[in-house]
């Protein structure tokens, strides 16, 4: 898991977030292996703000990949936060109840859960 956490506070630190400086970095390993990374990129336009797991997810996604048994989310807070619901939403299409989701700060990981357990009733069609 230290390549994930590593991975996810690098990203961080690429963040662009002038409104809230909040720097988010996510990192999320697919069914195969691979590593994906993405940041929390901001926009005047509130709604054109795409969050740090969505980024690694569309960036694993437009790779060919659709599996995603482990993502981590790492926030420079004294609590890390829970991914957002549009970004648990986006996860319910790619991820199994199963998937890991690791929240994690400066202090390393403070949780690991489900993704059910985290998001227990999403959306399907």
């Amino acid at each position: 898991m230290s390549d994930l956490y590593q991975m996810a506070v690098d990203y961080a630190s690429r963040a662009y977030a002038p409104f809230s400086k909040y720097l988010v970095g996510a990192a999320l390993k697919t069914s195969t292996g691979e590593l994906f990374g993405g940041c929390n990129v901001e926009n005047s336009s509130y709604g054109g703000t795409i969050c740090a797991e969505r980024t690694a997810i569309l960036k694993a996604v437009s790779e060919g990949h659709r599996e995603f048994p482990e993502i981590l989310v790492f926030t420079d807070s004294e609590d890390p936060w829970p991914p957002c619901a549009l970004c648990q939403q986006t996860m319910a299409e790619f991820m199994s109840p199963e998937s890991l989701v690791h929240l994690a700060n400066k202090k390393g990981v403070q949780k690991t859960l489900k993704y059910k357990e985290i998001n227990p009733y999403p959306f399907k069609l």
